[in-house]
């Protein structure tokens, strides 16, 4: 017969076993049954015109395929996201962008100066990483609330892999921007799924401690050392005799003033609905809404007008942020290696030993990895965060950070992705497209023009209390609770990441932490669910129907092997393996199943596998696995009823006419039967 009525044959074969069912009946849960299961010597019409197609389609060049796709309409906007938006941009959006971008600059410049603190750097490379990024992600990014800047995740990784070298930071910024370009073209966005919720959950909990500790000596005027959390304390502990009581005060005093202000949006003055307040209730609102969300700039502005009036009377006892050049940097390739410089013991600078290129990448190591993967989570976590159940491009937003982070590093920027906290003040500052980026980066490059020579006067203090009380809200004992509640052993790698990633560097932390997760992942493939139940048919022949929850692969393949044993060694019953749920297989697997049906054909018991899938089956023919299959009820309530296992094996034995043909023939002699 021909393929088509081969087609035809089978699809009537199907509708018979569908009647047939109604006899079918168990103690439990019927089969689950597939009402397509197609060896490849069935195929429909619809595969036909899909192999005529891409017969078609391999006739066409490569190259040629590759242009036209590159310049479709629908993958330059994909590519391009300010081609959808742009067209239809009005005077609207430019004012609620305006005003959202002044209001997150203000807040971007005291954070860039103050994160800059975290990375070991000098406070001008903060911003020098802070306007390059949002410039790129107005042309490529795809979520207009998020901004792109210093972080406490990008900044405390960056530190941890440059270890507070200017050149190392920048060079690592390069690298790790053309890593994430990679990773978008190979489309490998896939490997943030391999950091499960709880490992994110206690990796961004143990980095806001780390980055508030990082910030403590700065509050508190003493010195500190260390790779780890607990370092870091025990050295502060054995310094606080040299404590700084001013700064202290300042730094304690700014926390809880800017918690303060942080509830101020909260505050409504007038009637609950707005169109019934009055036009003075409406500005004073405003007016608190915009100090709340410019605290942080309202804090610097008001500390720092202090500390100038008390420096210029010779009255300053606060530890000031000092000199900071004037103007942008000027665009060049990033430090391919580094110049050996003599130290100072006069001025306490230490000397810097001399490093290549490839030495330069080596002392970065698995950093090159680990902080293109994390910054990805940080991003995605934004998105998602204000995507209103919209599909996130995944692709595009590596492209867009890889870009962001290349043009970053040509600034002698370090680090950025995108910041929940900055865009929440975006997201609240009524942002209408992604131009806001473009406002935020212009009040950046204003601020290092023509402020500069003020920022000296900002205490250190209280860009340490911005940073400790932007962090403090990223510890996530919140989810706590409803794990707890849904499943208590989703605790234990999160719990054992915040634990790891403060006793530990913070890059050992984290690779303990997924290596622990994933043997979780592991542990719980090898043991799979099975179900076992002894059914009967309408002819009264009892059977043994074991059931896998889940594919067979090498951790699971000995587990459940015994289990099939086990329960076929406790009586002579047929068994019937149920395989509508084994969708994948491997090699072990195979070598496994093939040892199985040998032992019950020793025995001279019966073993069938019913709606095993011809993916599957494939994989079993490369070992002359000759299996019983069967793919309806009907099929195997006639196969139960054959008593003699022996002559079931020789009709398989005499139909089987090759080695790559004894499983299609045993499936198509089961078939025959319905």
């Amino acid at each position: 017969m021909s393929t088509l009525e081969n087609e035809v044959t089978f699809r009537k074969q199907t509708e018979v076993s569908q009647n047939l069912e109604a006899q079918f009946h168990s103690s439990s849960t019927d089969f689950i049954l597939m009402t397509d299961h197609r060896t490849s010597k069935y195929k429909s019409m619809e595969q036909l015109e899909a192999i005529k197609q891409e017969k078609e389609a391999s006739s066409t060049s490569c190259c040629t395929r590759f242009v036209k796709n590159i310049c479709r309409k629908k993958t330059l906007k994909k590519r391009l996201p300010f081609l959808t938006w742009l067209p239809h941009y009005n005077r609207k959006d430019c004012i609620g962008d305006i005003m959202a971008g002044f209001t997150v600059g203000l807040t971007v410049i005291p954070q860039g100066l103050a994160y800059s603190g975290v990375v070991g750097l000098p406070p001008e490379y903060g911003l020098y990483g802070a306007f390059m990024g949002c410039f790129v992600y107005v042309l490529l990014g795809t979520c207009k609330d998020s901004t792109i800047g210093s972080t406490a995740v990008a900044s405390l990784m960056t530190f941890q892999f440059a270890q507070g070298s200017w050149q190392r930071s920048v060079l690592l910024t390069f690298l790790t921007g053309i890593i994430e370009i990679i990773m978008a073209i190979f489309k490998l966005g896939c490997l943030v799924e391999f950091v499960s919720g709880p490992v994110s959950a206690g990796f961004t909990s143990a980095v806001a401690l780390i980055v508030s500790t990082s910030q403590m000596r700065s509050m508190l005027g003493v010195k500190s050392e260390g790779d780890s959390f607990l370092q870091t304390w025990i050295s502060m502990f054995r310094d606080i005799e040299n404590i700084r009581v001013a700064d202290t005060c300042l730094g304690f005093g700014c926390v809880f003033l800017l918690l303060a202000m942080r509830s101020f949006s909260r505050i409504k003055i007038g009637p609950e609905d707005n169109a019934q307040r009055s036009r003075c209730q409406r500005i004073v609102n405003a007016f608190i809404k915009f100090l709340g969300t410019s605290r942080n700039a309202s804090v610097v502005i008001i500390f720092t007008l202090i500390t100038m009036y008390l420096d210029g009377n010779g009255m300053n006892p606060f530890r000031l942020t000092g000199h900071i050049p004037k103007g942008m940097p000027s665009p060049s390739l990033p430090p391919f290696s580094i110049e050996p410089q003599p130290g100072n013991i006069t001025a306490g600078i230490p000397p810097v030993e001399g490093q290549n290129f490839l030495e330069m990448v080596q002392s970065m190591g698995y950093g090159l990895i680990i902080i293109p993967i994390m910054a990805l989570l940080e991003t995605m976590s934004v998105c998602k965060a204000f995507s209103k159940g919209k599909q996130i491009d995944i692709t595009q937003e590596m492209i867009a950070c890889g870009v962001g982070n290349i043009a970053t590093s040509l600034f002698s920027g370090y680090r950025c992705n995108g910041g929940l906290a900055r865009s929440a003040v975006n997201n609240a500052s009524g942002c209408r497209t992604n131009m806001s980026n473009f406002y935020i980066g212009i009040i950046v490059v204003l601020a290092l023009n023509f402020l500069t020579e003020y920022f000296a006067f900002i205490p250190k203090a209280v860009l340490a209390a911005i940073i400790i009380s932007a962090v403090i809200f990223q510890v996530q004992y919140q989810i706590v609770t409803p794990m707890w509640r849904s499943k208590r052993s989703d605790l234990v790698p999160g719990i054992f990441a915040f634990i790891c990633c403060l006793v530990m560097p913070l890059e050992i932390g984290i690779t303990v932490a997924i290596g622990v997760n994933l043997l979780f992942i592991l542990y719980h493939s090898a043991r799979p669910k099975i179900t076992l139940e002894q059914l009967e048919t309408v002819q009264g022949i009892k059977f043994v129907k074991i059931t896998p929850d889940r594919c067979l692969i090498f951790p699971s393949v000995e587990f459940v092997r015994n289990m099939i044993l086990k329960s076929g060694s406790k009586s002579t019953l047929p068994v019937v393996i149920d395989c509508t749920y084994i969708y994948a297989a491997d090699f072990t697997a195979a070598k496994v199943i093939s040892s199985i049906v040998d032992d019950f054909r020793r025995r001279n018991q019966k073993i069938i596998f019913f709606n095993l899938k011809p993916s599957v089956v494939s994989i079993f023919e490369g070992l002359n696995t000759r299996l019983v299959l069967c793919y309806n009820t009907h099929a195997l309530n006639q196969e139960l009823q054959d008593e003699s296992f022996t002559r079931s094996v020789d009709s398989l034995n005499r139909a089987e006419g090759g080695t790559s043909e004894c499983v299609s023939m045993a499936s198509t002699l089961s078939l025959a039967k319905s």
